[in-house]
């Protein structure tokens, strides 16, 4: 007798028997019961998780007439009656399979409905079952909705698809649908035990338990991957061998490289890196294990009671768990996670693989195993510079100790004058070493990484700012002043005008520049104001650019006012609950 692979000669033949899709087999089981049958039934999954079977068993629990030949329509088929055994054989006269993949015109679709008219010739129902239904063309949809919707009484319709989304919804509405769900791989690991224990095949748990999970849901393919693996380890299911045929990576390479990257270890991940491409394992099923264990590993440090203890690898998992911090477990795994698309963008998966691991070890938390701390700029500096002086720098004599060993929560006393003023020199030998002054100075660096606005004073209207205002908006208008020329203007203050000599300040270093003073000079001689420019920095307290963003805040305000106050936006409020989305409104210009 020729040998019959696992998968054919353990495909469930009732409903008791069906592994997995318990939701399915409750309705259907129901359905049977109560007499409450449809016409058509649409079954969904992926592939190798049932959906033939239970099409199979489906019209025999229709047409089964029992041991005695007096049986009805029952939902456990007794599997010895005449249907029974030929729908399992494959050549039960009223039971029709149709490959809709390679026959999938209008003429192969008309064909099986012409068979419609016909009553059955053995059994009680005509079953018609459509595998893979997506494959049919817009016109084979089209001949077959009529009968669909309304076959005959002892027609009934099963179709099977791997991707109902391109299935017509005309077609859906006319069916009840049942989606088959993959099968969870401790589902697989238990139906493979139970077949492999009646082939009398002994097998290492470790090495089922990568047979399920290279399953992905699909009893088929765990069975086929059996068979395979019995035949590769001859006779013998083990894990090495297991590991060998699928291409896995071995987890003490996984939990190698965790632990380094836990330590940070650079070397030693580069040297894993090296020894997974010098023994030909997969890059991608190595960043899928570390995935695994991670996952692993996540749940060890959120619900410890819910970790998988039965496995031999948990007490190894529970110690990396407690190795890594949370927060880096989560980074971790959404790396690796995300680095399994890029293996295939590179010219070569190690070397990107190998990047994949050197980016989670630049991305460790400061402060971790052998990382040095990052401070940051605020913790690197003694003391603060008040608020109400931020354009003046603190200086220290070539006698003061570094800042790391100032006093803590010392003040440094900053006076800001009005006008530039040397300060008078101070010897050295006059202050002692831990003395720390506060010099003020006119013109300064523009300080790193901190917007002006977030050091500069509230606006100030002065007479000075009215006479700028005007004649910068007006210069500005005209394109008399245009980029860095309009914006020295407009982010300057007017501080002073003398007889052919105006004082200008700024808040930026940036923006006192030669060439753009000189082009503000000649665009005031072409505006009736020949005058020469001083610009110093400072706090500005009075801009024209100042002044516009007030006047916009305003209209801003006053938008929002009136929309607030508006009736109908009340009662829409009161009555619905409804919100105003922050930054929807927007003041309308007049201009």
């Amino acid at each position: 007798m020729s040998y019959v692979v696992l998968a054919r000669k353990y495909r469930s033949r009732n409903f008791a028997e069906m592994v997995g899709q318990e939701h399915v087999v409750q309705a259907l089981s129901n359905a049977l019961v109560q007499q409450r049958l449809h016409h058509a039934y649409l079954f969904t999954g992926t592939r190798g998780i049932g959906k033939t079977t239970v099409s199979r068993i489906l019209a025999k629990a229709l047409n089964c007439t029992g041991p005695d030949g007096q049986g009805g329509i029952t939902a456990t088929p007794c599997g010895v009656c005449q249907a029974c055994t030929e729908i399992d054989g494959g050549r039960f006269v009223d039971y029709t399979e149709l490959d809709a993949a390679s026959n999938r015109g209008v003429d192969e679709v008309q064909a099986l409905l012409e068979q419609a008219v016909y009553k059955p010739v053995q059994g009680r129902f005509k079953v018609f079952m459509i595998d893979e239904v997506h494959m049919l063309t817009g016109h084979a949809f089209n001949a077959m909705l009529k009968t669909l919707e309304e076959p005959p009484e002892y027609l009934k319709f099963v179709l099977a698809t791997t991707d109902p989304q391109k299935v017509p919804v005309t077609v859906l509405s006319r069916c009840l649908q049942f989606n088959l769900r993959p099968m969870a791989p401790e589902t697989v690991q238990a139906h493979l035990e139970h077949v492999l224990q009646a082939e009398g095949v002994p097998a290492d748990a470790q090495a089922l338990r990568l047979l399920s999970r290279a399953a992905r849901g699909s009893m088929r393919d765990a069975l086929s991957l059996t068979d395979q693996a019995i035949a590769f380890g001859s006779g013998r299911i083990e894990e090495t061998g297991v590991r060998q045929m699928l291409g896995s990576v071995d987890r003490s390479h996984v939990f190698r490289l965790i632990e380094a990257l836990g330590e940070g270890d650079g070397r030693t991940v580069v040297e894993v890196s090296d020894a997974l491409r010098a023994q030909g394992l997969s890059a991608a099923s190595t960043l899928e294990e570390m995935c695994a264990v991670l996952q692993r590993m996540a749940v060890c440090q959120a619900v410890p009671s819910a970790a998988n203890t039965d496995d031999a690898e948990a007490a190894e998992i529970a110690r990396l768990a407690t190795l890594l911090p949370a927060d880096e477990t989560q980074l971790l795994y959404s790396m690796c996670l995300h680095g399994r698309a890029e293996l295939g963008l590179a010219a070569d998966e190690y070397a990107a693989l190998t990047m994949v691991l050197l980016r989670l070890l630049a991305f460790k938390a400061p402060g971790s195993a052998s990382q040095p701390e990052k401070k940051t700029l605020n913790e690197a500096r003694p003391a603060a510079a008040p608020a109400t002086a931020p354009a003046a720098r603190v200086a220290a004599p070539a006698t003061a100790l570094p800042a790391a060993t100032a006093p803590p929560g010392r003040v440094l006393p900053v006076v800001e004058p009005q006008r530039a003023a040397q300060p008078a020199p101070v010897p050295a030998r006059a202050q002692p070493a831990t003395e720390v002054l506060g010099v003020p100075v006119r013109v300064q660096s523009e300080p790193a990484g901190e917007p002006a606005a977030a050091t500069s004073e509230a606006l100030n209207l002065t007479p000075e700012g009215d006479f700028w205002h005007a004649l910068v908006t007006g210069m500005a208008a005209r394109e008399a002043i245009t980029a860095l020329v309009r914006e020295l203007a407009l982010q300057s203050q007017l501080l002073a005008r003398d007889e052919g000599h105006w004082m200008l300040r700024v808040e930026r270093e940036s923006l006192n520049q030669k060439v753009s003073r000189e082009r503000l000079e000649a665009a005031l001689q072409a505006a009736g104001h020949p005058v020469a420019l001083t610009v110093e920095v400072g706090v500005v307290s009075d801009s024209p650019a100042r002044r516009n963003a007030a006047a916009a805040q305003a209209r801003q305000k006053a938008a929002e006012e009136i929309i607030l106050k508006d009736p109908f936006v009340q009662d829409l409020m009161r009555d619905f609950g409804a919100k105003i989305v922050p930054g929807s409104i927007k003041p309308v210009s007049n201009g």
